[in-house]
C-alpha cells in the first residue's frame, strides 16, 4: 500500500498533478473524516426532513384553522428565504440565546454545536418543500378510499398512517426524490458555520498545499458519487413501492 501511496507523490513532483489527500497520511485522514461528516450530515437531514414533511402534511388537513396557518407560515417562512441566511440566522441569532455548559477544559460553549444547527436549519429548509410534496401525494389519493377507512372505524391519524400516507408515498416518490438530491448538494452551506464537511476540509487542504484544481475536482467526483448512490436507492425504492394502475409507472 505504501508503494501505492508513494506512487501518487512521484506524480506529483513529475508532472505536478498535486493528490496529496491520497499520498499524505494527515490529508488523507481528515478528508476521509470529512467525507463521513457529510454523509452522516446528509443522512440526518434527509431522515429528519421527511419526518417533518409527514407530520407537516397531516396538520395541514386539521380541522384547527390556527394549526393550519402555523404550518402554512413555517412553508412560507423556509421556501422563500435563501438557506445560508437560515443557517446564519440559527447559528448566530438563535445559537446566541442557547445556555452554555462547562466543557472538559474548563471554558464554556453552547448546548448545540455547529453541527447541530446544521441539521436544523437544513432539515427545517427541506422539510418545508417536503411538506407539499405529502401533500400532493395526499390529495391524489381518492376521497372513497378514505371514506372506506372511516366506513371500517379507522380514526383520522390512523387511516392517514396506514392507508392514506403508504398510497401518497407511491405517489410523491418522484419529487421526494429530486428533493433529497437538492437536500444532499445543499448541505455545502455547512462549510460557512465551519462544520468540517467535505467542502471545509478541502478547503483547508488546498489552502495549505495550494491544490485547488485537485481538491476541486475530488469534491466534483464525490458528490457526483453520493447523489448517485441516493438516485439509484430511491429509484429502487420507487419501483419496489409501484403498484401497477397507480401513480406514477
Amino acid at each position: 500500500m505504501e508503494a501505492f501511496f508513494e506512487w501518487f507523490r512521484w506524480l506529483y513532483d513529475e508532472t505536478g498533478v498535486n493528490l496529496t489527500f491520497i499520498y499524505d497520511a494527515f490529508d488523507r485522514a481528515r478528508l476521509i473524516k470529512g467525507f463521513f461528516t457529510t454523509v452522516w450530515l446528509s443522512a440526518v437531514c434527509l431522515v429528519l426532513s421527511v419526518i417533518i414533511g409527514v407530520v407537516g402534511a397531516w396538520l395541514q388537513g386539521s380541522r384547527l384553522k390556527w394549526t393550519r396557518r402555523i404550518v402554512q407560515g413555517y412553508i412560507q417562512f423556509f421556501r422563500n428565504t435563501p438557506p445560508l441566511v437560515q443557517l446564519y440566522f440559527f447559528y448566530f441569532a438563535l445559537g446566541s440565546l442557547m445556555p452554555k455548559v462547562q466543557n472538559e477544559w474548563g471554558g464554556y460553549e453552547p448546548v448545540l454545536g455547529n453541527f447541530a444547527w446544521a441539521v436544523i436549519s437544513l432539515s427545517f429548509f427541506a422539510g418545508s418543500f417536503n411538506v407539499e410534496i405529502f401533500r400532493s401525494g395526499i390529495e391524489a389519493v381518492p376521497t372513497s378510499t378514505i371514506e372506506a377507512a372511516e366506513s371500517l372505524g379507522y380514526t383520522r391519524l390512523k387511516a392517514y398512517i396506514h392507508i392514506v400516507l403508504p398510497l401518497a408515498f407511491r405517489v410523491c416518490l418522484p419529487a421526494l426524490n429530486n428533493n433529497l438530491v437538492n437536500l444532499v448538494k445543499t448541505t455545502t452551506l455547512a462549510f460557512a458555520i465551519a462544520v468540517p464537511e467535505m467542502l471545509y476540509v478541502s478547503s483547508q487542504i488546498w489552502s495549505d498545499n495550494v491544490n485547488v484544481r485537485e481538491m476541486m475536482t475530488f469534491l466534483l467526483v464525490a458528490y457526483v458519487a453520493l447523489v448517485g448512490i441516493l438516485v439509484w436507492a430511491m429509484n429502487r425504492w420507487e419501483r419496489a413501492m409501484n403498484i401497477p394502475g397507480y401513480g406514477s409507472q
